[in-house]
């Protein structure tokens, strides 16, 4: 039996319905019409892993396109608007959805990948992303010198490569420590 729901709340109880083998999802509802759909459908996977859902969006969110994807478990589409115009092509991919299988607009996949091949993260050696690890935690360079057996001038011209390679320009009105925290946290 399809069911049909028009905002955030109701799409949650409709999802948490254990009868529910599926889902079509637009990325924008209400009440806020950002990105509630694509949330439901990351939060309903964690719930119920492998649950089939076809995400419909006017652009690509790469971030959430990308843990979307992340269990590599299949039954996810992700589909743009704009290119749904063949009926048949797009019940097809629900059924395949439905299925098990994926279903990617060819501008999803462009997109995750261009990110992927260009993380700026992938830049920092190894000894880097150690010492951002430890900044992450919160700690000072003093702790961060102490855990790696290591100057705190040391640390310091790491964390100055680490700004650096992750773009991070001299700014007194942005934190570049936070702004690395951030981009690492982004993973």
């Amino acid at each position: 039996m399809a069911r049909a729901v028009d905002n955030a709340v109701e799409l949650d109880g409709a999802l948490a319905d254990p009868h529910v083998d599926g889902a079509v999802l637009d990325v924008r509802m209400p009440p806020s019409f950002t990105d509630e759909g694509l949330r439901a459908a990351i939060a309903v996977r964690e719930r119920r892993p492998g649950f089939p859902v076809m995400v419909l969006s006017q652009y690509v969110e790469q971030l959430y396109a990308r843990e979307l994807l992340a269990s590599g478990e299949g039954a996810v589409g992700y589909l743009l608007k704009d290119r749904v115009s063949d009926v048949r092509q797009f019940v097809d991919g629900v059924r395949r959805v439905l299925g098990g299988g994926t279903v990617l607009d060819p501008e999803v996949v462009a997109a995750v990948m261009a990110r992927r091949r260009d993380e700026p993260l992938d830049r920092l050696t190894a000894r880097e992303k150690e010492v951002l690890s430890l900044m992450a935690e919160g700690r000072s360079n003093a702790s961060i010198g102490a855990a790696l057996f290591v100057t705190e001038k040391a640390v310091a011209k790491h964390i100055n490569s680490i700004f650096a390679k992750l773009d991070l320009p001299v700014d007194l009105e942005v934190n570049r420590r936070v702004q690395a925290v951030l981009a690492y946290l982004r993973l």
